[in-house]
């Protein structure tokens, strides 16, 4: 055994690739207790669909992960191999030789990363260089590829991922992250075109970039939108044995772009396994990535329900489930959730109760932007209408309130569009309900959740949203700050002729007390004092 191969493949502690800090938003880079987390989940799957056979002890199968960063999957698969295939390749030189020019390959996202990932799997930046643990490559790079790639611009935005033009269109000195894997019409054609020969794979593995910045938009600054869905949606084209990818959790229930993704996610019966961290910092120390991530398991044989687990305080809340993800037009998050949900469903179908989304305003209510401010004063006005904005209270002409006239004359009730309590239970959820009397208006910080004729039903209103019981089936649809009338897509449209108090929702829905053990963990009281 070589002194190289010896060095790379024994136990080191510490583990370099877990002090590597993060560079961006693309380059989240993934723990290796991660990684080899989703890899006991492959070879559970894998010994599963083919009669227990051991994953790593099998000599022809080939992986790639398409977005390769520190290179820490296609390192922990080398040493697993290494293990696996000592009794059919005795030669440890020869056998870790067959690995890495046989069986893993990866994509680099920027030339840095390249390197990086080169660094820990062939032990040398350069795969044919003096300290290589691969001895056959007849090219630098490996099976560990990266060269520039450009976006290809239609107008002013990338026709494969986005991208603006104004924020991409990059000189020579400057990373496009136009990346290969989703750069092309044809991923079959291009991977031969990289790495020559038959290119099947049996295993697609990574962490894929996670969103591109682009600038623009209202005055706050740009936004970010997703890009993970097009390495998922590639990576099945190329017809895999098994897909195993880490995201973000916000496809769950939302996202920018994200609808049509999530209806095939919930669709797509191949979906085998789905690891939920709602606190990301669990799967990714000291990183922030609001709505949590996630990992999930695709098999292509695979035609049944999807095992959900979620994973908080480093264990599983509750036994693993299987459930169809298409039962609901969203990822019920929580195992424990979804017979309250059924139960709450059930029995709105039997009383013919609709749901409170279709009360739910648009998000600008009145039209009038965050930012506006009227006057200080009512003095002189003909007919002023009190404008409730961010932590204001102003007077505007109700012939400048550009939409929803009529809606001045009611009672309302408001919430905050956006309601932030980091990753933590019990939740609040939202901000307390604001009950606007009539000769009001919003600005869209808030949202018109519903509105009255009658203060006794708006304030009864008010309290209902307050219960735990209504937080809790909006909670099934929130996983971010923001709150839509999606978001209330579960909760009854129940008649204001009563007051709704969760003893009472409780007892009419057939919670039990364990159900409400649960929903009281999760949510946290909320007392009247906004009302």
């Amino acid at each position: 055994m070589s002194a190289q191969a010896s060095f790379r493949l024994r136990g080191r502690n510490p583990d370099v690739l877990t002090c590597i800090a993060n560079l961006s938003n693309d380059e989240v880079f993934t723990p290796p207790e991660l990684a080899n987390r989703m890899l006991d989940t492959l070879a559970e799957a894998w010994a599963a669909a083919n009669g227990g056979a051991n994953i790593w002890s099998d000599k022809t199968v080939r992986f790639l992960d398409p977005s390769t960063k520190s290179g820490v999957f296609l390192r922990e698969i080398t040493i697993r191999l290494t293990k696996g295939l000592a009794d059919d390749m005795p030669d440890l030189d020869g056998r870790v030789n067959h690995i890495l020019t046989k069986q893993v390959f990866g994509l680099g996202i920027t030339y840095l990363t390249s390197l990086l990932a080169r660094r820990s799997v062939y032990c040398s930046k350069h795969a044919m260089g003096q300290h290589s643990i691969a001895k056959s490559f007849t090219r630098d790079e490996g099976h560990i590829w990266f060269k520039r790639t450009e976006h290809t611009w239609v107008g002013e935005k990338c026709i494969y991922c986005g991208a603006n033009r104004r924020d991409y269109d990059r000189g020579e000195g400057l990373e496009t992250h136009a990346y290969a894997f989703i750069h092309t019409c044809d991923i079959e054609t291009r991977l031969v075109e990289l790495f020559g020969g038959d290119m099947q794979f049996d295993v697609i593995i990574g962490n894929p970039p996670y969103q591109l910045g682009q600038s623009g938009g209202d005055a706050v600054g740009g936004f970010a939108m997703p890009i993970y869905q097009e390495f998922v949606k590639a990576a099945k084209r190329l017809d895999p044995r098994f897909l195993v990818m880490v995201t973000p959790s916000r496809w769950f229930a939302g996202g920018r772009g994200l609808d049509e993704y999530r209806s095939e996610m919930l669709a797509d019966k191949r979906l085998r396994t789905l690891v939920d961290f709602p606190d990301a910092a669990e799967a990714f120390p000291g990183t922030q990535i609001k709505g949590g991530v996630s990992y999930f398991l695709w098999d292509n044989s695979w035609n049944d329900a999807c095992e959900v687990t979620t994973i908080q305080g480093g264990k599983p809340t509750s036994p693993a489930m299987r459930r169809y993800l298409g039962a609901y037009d969203v990822v019920v998050r929580r195992n424990e959730a979804v017979p309250i949900l059924e139960k709450v469903l059930k029995v709105n179908e039997r009383d013919a109760f609709g749901n409170l989304a279709s009360k739910v305003s648009p998000i600008q209510p009145f039209s009038i932007r965050t930012n506006f401010r009227g006057a200080e004063k009512k003095s002189g006005m003909k007919k002023p209408v009190l404008l409730i904005g961010n932590n204001s209270e102003t007077y505007i002409e109700r012939a400048d309130v550009p939409r929803n006239d009529a809606w001045i004359d009611e009672w309302k009730v408001l919430l905050g569009r956006a309601y932030g309590a980091g990753d933590s239970f019990p939740h609040q959820i939202y901000n307390h309900p604001i009950l606007a009397r009539p000769g009001t208006a919003c600005t869209e910080t808030y949202l018109v959740i519903d509105r009255f004729k009658k203060e006794t039903d708006a304030k009864r209103f008010a309290r209902y949203l307050r219960t735990r019981f209504v937080r809790f089936l909006v909670s099934l649809r929130k996983n971010t700050q923001d709150i839509y009338s999606e978001r209330f897509q579960f909760v009854p449209d129940l008649p204001m002729d009563r007051e709704w108090t969760d003893e009472i929702l409780y007892k009419n829905y057939g919670i039990t007390k364990a159900e409400i053990a649960f929903i009281e963990s999760m949510i946290r009281p909320m007392g009247e004092s906004d009302e």
